[in-house]
């Protein structure tokens, strides 16, 4: 087996760059890559948390839900604080709902529906700790309620029927 080599401290900024654009360029596997390197030097470096996070809820969008969903989500158990921890784990929901419409099917409306409503609790959540200056939960939480505004299909499930993992799902904060 092929033994993976240990980059430098100095390499981190730049690696952390590469993994930026790999995520622009749609490769998230080459990004959590890069970000599982940077983690093995600084085990706490909170950009290649995010990056890694972002670059997980990435995969969704090619109908790899688990396991990068929940991976993503012990992420969020490690950012360092109350503002982060609620703002991403509003990204990851959001996705999640992203995820269940791009589907489709019976029901896909009402478990996004369910998904949007967690996502936009968090982002409220952040606002409650962070800078005023500081209005990335805004424009998801509006993005949300665009998304829900917009789509007719995106509705409360009126039966008993619901997604197990929406019932049970414990908040990491």
């Amino acid at each position: 087996m092929a033994e993976i080599k240990v980059l430098s401290q100095e390499a981190l900024p730049e690696a952390l760059q590469m993994a930026e654009r790999y995520r622009l360029l749609n490769e998230p596997d080459e990004a959590e890559s890069i970000c599982l390197d940077i983690l093995a030097v600084d085990p706490e470096h909170q950009e290649a948390l995010i990056t890694l996070l972002l670059s997980l809820t990435d995969k969704f969008r090619d109908n790899r839900l688990m396991p990068a969903f929940d991976q993503a989500k012990e992420i969020v158990a490690r950012l360092g604080d109350a503002y982060c921890k609620s703002y991403y784990l509003g990204v990851i929901f959001e996705r999640r709902a992203k995820y269940h419409l791009k589907q489709g099917g019976p029901g896909a409306g009402n478990v996004a529906h369910g998904w949007l409503i967690k996502a936009m609790n968090e982002y409220k959540e952040a606002l409650t700790s962070c800078d005023p200056g500081n209005q990335k939960a805004v424009l998801r939480l509006n993005s949300c309620v665009r998304l829900l505004n917009n789509n007719p299909e995106i509705k409360p499930d009126s039966s008993d029927q619901r997604e197990p993992l929406l019932d049970s799902f414990d908040t990491p904060h």
